[in-house]
């Protein structure tokens, strides 16, 4: 059966804050204009926001710019931040309280708002529809098409009604081809196929390595008696250790909720560690307790998130089409924010397509003047005062790269006159497990900590059971036969969804993937040691639901 096809003028990957700013700020110059302009956004969840996992703090910046009167519109940023406190745990009892003085401005929270990014995109779909952008959720973009002359062409939507064996079931449809004359790839950390269209086009060529973190988040509704709107808590330490860093985060929202959760930097070394035990055992630390203690969990996710910065952005335009957001790595790791560095990015994309069709170009051109926008704009200059962040971390240590990045933040205004670089791949970091001993965890006691599968059902994930497994080996036996012998095989712990699991039955031991858990959160194509998975896409709409998250 033929795809049919449905010609744009730019396609976009993605409705996450990248691709919704790109599609906004895109119609808004064709309205200024006085120009037609057929604008889709195709996105895999089964709704806008869906798929869509953050902190958040979101600094209103980018938003400031797309929509100025964006309170006037009932944009869902309602809690403004009241109050920083950074903490240093030393052990499951004690912590510090830095001063403020002491922590890095980038730190510092005043003028951004606690809020859910999925609201956040949900809303901006609703101005991008507004302004006659077609919005269609539940599809996948699984092939990225391309013209005879290498150029991007557009993407094809997945197949639906696939069975597992790859035979067409009663329910086939066959994907459809959207075609466009620049098409926009905003998938979020690690896009399956911003992944592609990186090797393609050979865009890392000139870029340190990538390095991600993976976020682990939980929403509470806890005791009014305990909760202080605006309230933002962000630390380190305990039960982190070695060579293990990262930090949790915990934010005071609106009615009655706090977001809690740990970012633990894919980096680490012992594969006996398991960042959802990791989380799950930090909550229990007073400094996070206190809030938690008698609340109940409403809901919970994960998402890894690219933090390479600056040093690792990739080249972001290509003949026929552009990187942005996390598809290229615009998080400032210095904030632990991305939604204003993703929605710049967009929007800058937007005005360089605008100008290039306004002038007659038919597509598939390099769009090489979004280089020099970037590098004029203040997304390029906070990017760059940030660059030795991360570095300064995996160099230093927490202590030692905390102390580099105050005096470079705070007193020389991220320009010191060296440029700290880090290449070591995130998966190649991890080591035999032979020169570890394995963790216990414990068990969780259900009312601050808890198991994964009790917590991926309060993710609402579900997938199609009969279809291919999105989660593809390049070797079927790599698992056993390398991974389990040398590293207890580690993505039976990195995963955070219970996806992975080597299991003993009278046949031996054997390799089984619980696709349904997935939770799209990229940590196995990052982080196996062998690289040996690589995730695609599935079937259509298939993946978490999150609410408010």
């Amino acid at each position: 059966m033929e795809r049919e096809a449905m010609e744009f003028d730019v396609v976009i990957v993605g409705a996450g804050p990248s691709g919704l700013a790109t599609a906004c700020r895109l119609m808004q110059k064709a309205q200024e204009a006085e120009q037609e302009l057929a604008v889709c956004v195709v996105e895999k969840g089964s709704e806008v926001g869906a798929h869509i996992l953050s902190g958040a703090v979101v600094e209103p910046l980018a938003l400031d710019e797309l929509f100025p009167d964006w309170k006037e519109r009932g944009a869902p940023l309602n809690t403004a931040v009241t109050e920083d406190q950074i903490f240093l745990l030393k052990d499951e009892e004690k912590a510090q309280k830095l001063p403020n003085g002491l922590v890095p401005k980038t730190m510092h929270n005043h003028g951004n708002y606690i809020a859910s990014v999925g609201n956040l995109c949900r809303w901006l779909a609703e101005q991008a529809e507004a302004l006659g952008v077609e919005v269609f959720p539940g599809f996948t973009a699984s092939e990225v098409l391309y013209n005879d002359d290498g150029s991007v062409r557009g993407v094809a939507t997945g197949d639906m009604g696939i069975g597992m064996d790859g035979a067409p079931k009663d329910s086939y449809m066959p994907g459809m081809e959207l075609l466009a004359k620049y098409t926009v790839f905003s998938e979020g950390c690690r896009g399956h196929l911003g992944k592609q269209l990186n090797t393609q086009f050979d865009l890392s060529s000139e870029a340190d390595a990538q390095h991600y973190g993976l976020g682990i988040k939980e929403l509470w509704d806890i005791d009014p008696a305990l909760h202080q709107p605006g309230l933002v808590l962000h630390g380190t330490g305990w039960p982190l250790s070695g060579n293990t860093s990262g930090g949790f985060f915990l934010y005071h929202t609106d009615n009655n909720q706090v977001v809690v959760g740990l970012i633990v930097d894919l980096n680490y070394d012992n594969p006996y560690v398991s960042p959802f035990d990791e989380f799950q055992r930090m909550k229990h630390h007073p400094v996070l307790r206190q809030y938690l203690e008698g609340g109940n969990r409403v809901s919970y996710g994960a998402r890894a998130i690219t933090k390479g910065g600056l040093n690792a952005l990739p080249k972001m335009t290509f003949p026929g089409g552009l990187l942005v957001g996390c598809d290229a790595g615009t998080l400032n790791f210095s904030k632990i924010k991305g939604t204003h560095t993703a929605m710049k990015s967009g929007m800058l994309a937007a005005e360089s397509i605008f100008d290039a069709l306004s002038a007659g170009c038919e597509g598939g051109k390099e769009l090489v003047d979004y280089t020099d926008r970037f590098k004029e704009s203040w997304l390029y200059d906070e990017l760059y005062r940030s660059r030795n962040f991360g570095p300064a971390l995996h160099k230093f240590g927490s202590i030692g790269g905390g102390a580099f990045n105050f005096v470079d933040q705070n007193l020389f205004g991220g320009k010191l006159p060296i440029t700290l670089h880090d290449n070591h791949e995130d998966f190649a970091q991890l080591k035999p497990a032979d020169q570890f001993t394995p963790i216990d965890y414990g068990k969780p006691d259900g009312k601050i900590s808890f198991d994964k599968l009790s917590s991926v059902f309060l993710s609402n994930t579900n997938h199609e059971e009969d279809q291919p497994c999105h989660l593809q080996l390049a070797d079927a036996n790599l698992p056993l036969s390398k991974n389990l012998p040398l590293y207890a095989e580690p993505a039976q712990r990195f995963c955070p969804a219970g996806v992975y699991e080597v299991v003993e039955d009278e046949g031996g031991s054997r390799f089984q993937i619980n696709a349904q858990n997935c939770l799209h959160c990229k940590t196995c194509d990052i982080k196996d040691p062998s690289q040996n998975i690589t995730w695609v896409t599935p079937e259509g709409a298939g993946g978490p639901n999150y609410p408010n998250m």
